[in-house]
């Protein structure tokens, strides 16, 4: 699998990466054990995680697998701290005591000295910016972790971020954004992708199939065991049950027909090219769905196919821009 590096950083992981959002919850530790073997012999090294998955189960099975099925120092491993769920609902808090003392617990469950990659999972109106971004000073300069970087921050967010980081020496630069981007949420575009390019981040887009749905799985209604079927998942998913949606589908399936491959395969590839992206997080739920996601890293879009999509999935107010 090509490597890139992140930003302007000497951060180097592989083109695609592996979430474990589902570890411990859908995905259970023998199929979480084959997709980081099949990840691994595929090339790939980026594995994504998060303090707040399955209340932490994610990191500890992901630490236990780092131990006994594939080598810690094979991974670029990175996590995310801000976003807690122990009282039962989503409680962000990114003040720098918790948010160091949820890095010691990620440490902890992983079972590792350092990550590769600290990022913050959310902004935090009730925390001064100042205050969190020490936190990130903290953990590099403790060697807690070897870069920084942050998460669903809005374009002014990231920019506030980014250039306080970069005033001062000595403080940790930001290296990477991960948002939600994708042929069906193109959004980002507008403000994010530009502050990010301007600062030098690399974007490390999370759903890039949005949402399973640009695989075509709901062309022809809801299958019993997708997540649009689930009662955890199917607000998450029905969001791109539209017709906009089905019709940005249609057209990916189109071209896939035409490519003799997978409409994964071309919504993948579509996102992985990006101006900015250093890695597309792919988050699987059985070996198998993974496989397909890895079997993209051949593909290489026509440019006729990448602006084709460019018009269809354009939001109705760029069109003609």
């Amino acid at each position: 699998m090509e490597q890139r590096t992140v930003g302007r950083s000497g951060l180097k992981v592989s083109r695609l990466g592996l979430g474990t959002m589902t570890w411990g919850r859908d995905t259970d530790e023998d199929d979480a054990a084959a997709q980081l073997t099949a990840f691994r012999d595929a090339g790939g090294t980026l594995v994504d995680t998060a303090a707040t998955y399955v209340d932490g189960e994610s990191e500890s099975m992901l630490g236990r697998l780092l131990r006994d099925v594939v080598p810690r120092e094979e991974v670029v491993l990175a996590t995310k701290a801000a976003i807690s769920r122990r009282t039962g609902e989503v409680v962000v808090d990114a003040s720098r005591r918790a948010l160091l003392d949820t890095l010691d617990a990620s440490l902890s469950r992983l079972g590792v000295a350092h990550v590769d990659l600290w990022q913050l999972h959310t902004w935090d109106d009730g925390t001064p910016l100042e205050e969190t971004l020490s936190a990130l000073d903290a953990a590099q300069a403790s060697g807690r972790t070897r870069y920084v970087g942050i998460s669903n921050y809005s374009g002014w967010q990231t920019a506030r971020a980014a250039t306080w980081q970069a005033a001062w020496p000595g403080r940790a630069r930001l290296v990477s954004t991960q948002v939600e981007y994708s042929l069906l949420e193109r959004g980002v575009e507008r403000e994010v992708v530009p502050a990010a390019l301007d600062a030098g981040l690399g974007l490390l887009p999370w759903s890039p199939l949005g949402r399973g749905v640009l695989t075509g799985k709901y062309r022809d209604g809801r299958p019993a065991d997708s997540r649009a079927a689930s009662p955890t998942y199917e607000r998450f998913v029905g969001r791109y049950l539209d017709e906009r949606s089905a019709g940005i589908v249609e057209a990916v399936a189109t071209a896939a027909d035409g490519l003799g491959t997978s409409p994964l395969a071309v919504a993948l590839a579509w996102v992985r090219d990006r101006p900015g992206v250093a890695a597309p997080i792919v988050g699987a739920r059985t070996v198998g769905q993974l496989v397909g996601s890895l079997q993209a890293e051949a593909l290489e879009l026509p440019p006729s196919i990448s602006s084709a999509l460019d018009d269809v999935s354009a939001h109705p107010s760029r069109r003609g821009d």
